[in-house]
């Protein structure tokens, strides 16, 4: 239904976690090289991730790949310099997003190539640098899903 999409992540846990997410919600997880970790990595696994979770784990050599191979309708890139809050936006089946890499996140010129509506973020409190990248992702995933009636859910 939705795809997350990991921009050069660093963290294996993180990305353990966000594939663990994914199959719970039914979402495409794309993965833009290069990668931080190698997906054999132990503290990838130690994420409690079963085989069936890997399923719609998908890698990509670059961003434009990406777009060539998906051909997502949207893309919402999601940064601590976004002007649209996350939940003030209208999802729906087929939405893209984009999360940057942990200690820098998304290159500028990459959100600029997007409409500045589609550039989202969380609010949060004043000084304060960023949240845990799967912390995000699940808030943002998760209001996604519920605008659409938790499609598929038991």
């Amino acid at each position: 239904m939705f795809k997350i999409v990991l921009f050069e992540p660093e963290i294996p846990p993180n990305t353990g976690n966000i594939i663990r997410l994914c199959s719970n919600m039914g979402a495409e997880l794309h993965l833009i090289k290069p990668l931080g970790f190698e997906l054999e990595d132990k503290k990838l696994r130690r994420a409690g991730l079963d085989y069936s979770e890997w399923v719609d784990v998908k890698q990509h050599d670059g961003f434009d790949d990406f777009l060539l191979a998906v051909k997502p309708e949207r893309v919402f890139a999601c940064s601590t310099h976004g002007t649209e809050r996350y939940c003030d936006v209208n999802y729906k089946a087929g939405d893209a997003f984009l999360m940057g890499p942990e200690t820098r996140g998304l290159p500028k010129n990459l959100m600029a190539s997007l409409p500045e509506n589609q550039v989202i973020t969380l609010p949060m409190c004043k000084d304060n640098r960023s949240l845990n990248l799967s912390n995000a992702t699940a808030i943002i995933l998760y209001e996604a899903w519920r605008q659409n009636d938790f499609y598929g859910a038991s």
